[in-house]
C-alpha cells in the first residue's frame, strides 16, 4: 500500500495514449496517481507523469451541485443583509466538464452567460450544523464557471433549466485542500479582456452561513459541490470565445465556447 495522502492538491487526468481517467496528486510539475476514495484517505499508487504529458479533467465527480443566485453586491454599492430565503438551484452531474473542454450552447441559443465562482467541496457529512462548524466539513476548493442561459429561467423564479444544460459546469483545474477562502479574489477574462475582478468580501451570504443554511434542510455529503455566487461583470459569450475564470491560489479554468451547430473538434 502506498503512502496515505494528507493536505495536498488533487487533479483528475488522462493521457494521450490512455483515455482512462485517473486521480492524481500534483507535486510540482509531476502528477502522481492515487488510488482509493478521495475523501477517505487515498494512497499513492506509484505511477507518475509529467504535468505537460497529461490532459486535466474536472478534479472530481461531484455528488450534488448546489448553486446560489444573486450572492454578490456590486463594487461600491452598499452590501444588503443576507436574505432569509436565498435563491438556490441544482445543476446535474452531466453539466460537469474540465479544463479546455468546450462549453456548448444548446440548439437555437446564440449566447450563454459565464459566471466565475469559487466552488466549495464538502468532505464530511453535515446536517443542521452551525456556521462556526462549517469549516470542519469542507474538503477543499476549486474554480467553477456557472454557465447559464437566462432566457430559460422561469418567470416565476425557477432557474434550473437555464443552469442545467450539458457542459454548463466547468470545474478545475485543480482541487486544493488548503485555501484561505475568506480572502479569495475572483477574476474572469473573455478573449483576454478582463470582465470580473472582485473580492469574496462582496459576498452577501458568507460561505460558512451558506453551508449551515443548506444543511438545515438537506444532508450534505462528501463530494457535494457548492457554487458560492459570482461578482459583478459576468456576461454573454458566444461561439469562438475563450472564457478564463481565475482564483489566485487555485488557478485558471479556461474553456472555449462552441455553438451546438458548429463542427466539434
Amino acid at each position: 500500500m502506498g503512502d496515505v495522502i494528507r493536505l495536498t492538491t488533487y487533479v483528475r487526468f488522462a493521457t494521450a495514449d490512455d483515455s482512462t481517467v485517473r486521480g492524481g496528486v500534483l507535486d510540482g510539475d509531476v502528477v502522481r496517481e492515487y488510488t482509493g476514495c478521495l475523501f477517505d484517505g487515498p494512497s499513492l499508487a506509484g505511477r507518475a507523469d509529467r504535468l505537460t504529458d497529461v490532459v486535466l479533467k474536472a478534479p472530481l465527480e461531484p455528488r450534488h451541485i448546489i448553486g446560489i443566485g444573486k450572492n454578490f453586491a456590486a463594487e461600491g454599492a452598499a452590501k444588503p443583509d443576507a436574505p432569509e430565503l436565498p435563491i438556490l438551484f441544482f445543476k446535474p452531474q452531466t453539466a460537469v466538464i474540465g479544463p479546455g473542454e468546450p462549453i456548448v450552447a444548446p440548439p437555437g441559443v446564440r449566447e450563454v452567460q459565464f459566471e466565475a465562482e469559487l466552488a466549495v467541496v464538502i468532505g464530511k457529512r453535515c446536517r443542521d450544523i452551525r456556521p462556526e462548524d462549517a469549516d470542519s466539513h469542507i474538503f477543499g476548493f476549486t474554480v467553477a464557471n456557472d454557465v447559464a442561459v437566462p432566457g430559460f429561467f422561469h418567470p416565476d423564479g425557477h432557474w434550473t433549466i437555464g443552469k442545467s444544460f450539458d457542459t454548463f459546469c466547468p470545474l478545475g483545474p485543480v482541487l486544493v485542500t488548503s485555501f484561505d477562502y475568506r480572502n479569495a479574489g475572483i477574476q474572469s477574462r473573455v478573449n483576454g479582456a478582463e470582465k470580473q475582478n472582485s473580492s469574496i468580501e462582496r459576498i452577501i451570504l458568507p460561505i460558512d452561513r451558506m453551508i449551515a443554511y443548506i444543511s438545515r434542510f438537506m444532508t450534505l455529503q462528501p463530494g457535494d459541490v457548492l457554487l458560492t455566487g459570482t461578482p459583478a461583470g459576468a456576461g454573454a459569450v458566444r461561439d469562438g470565445d475563450i472564457v478564463e475564470c481565475r482564483i489566485e491560489g487555485i488557478g485558471s479554468l479556461v474553456n472555449p465556447v462552441r455553438s451546438s451547430m458548429s463542427p466539434q473538434p
